[in-house]
């Protein structure tokens, strides 16, 4: 385990949905490789040309089309193929629908609780 899984207080989910990358007035339509109470990864758009030290706003789009979760976000580490945000801001309709799609993947309530007291705390 790296050192970086070490510190991951909050449970990535995989999850399959399309999804926007917006900076100013540019857009990436990107792979969403999955998501937590806390951020996203993605698979890294081609090209890239984005200023990683601005913010991005994330677009979620679920699976009626309608609803969507949007998230304030930040570069946090970039890999070759992949590149993670972290969520700086998320309205309460997305936040909701984002505790949604957490507690329907993970198994156990308590860990549930647990990462929305660690969001909480942050």
């Amino acid at each position: 385990m790296s050192n970086h899984d070490e510190r991951r207080r909050f449970q990535r989910i995989a999850f399959d949905a399309p999804t926007e990358l917006r900076q100013g007035n540019r857009r990436w339509p990107v792979k969403l490789l999955d998501l937590s109470l806390k951020g996203l990864l993605i698979q890294r758009p081609e090209p890239w040309d984005a200023d990683a030290t601005q913010d991005f706003d994330a677009v979620i789009h679920l699976s009626d089309q309608q609803t969507q979760l949007r998230m304030q976000v930040e570069l946090r580490h970039e890999e070759p193929d992949r590149l993670g945000f972290v969520c700086l801001h998320i309205d309460l309709d997305s936040m909701s629908h984002l505790h949604r799609l957490v507690e329907l993947n993970l198994a156990d309530s308590t860990e549930m609780m647990r990462e929305l007291r660690e969001l909480i705390e942050d």
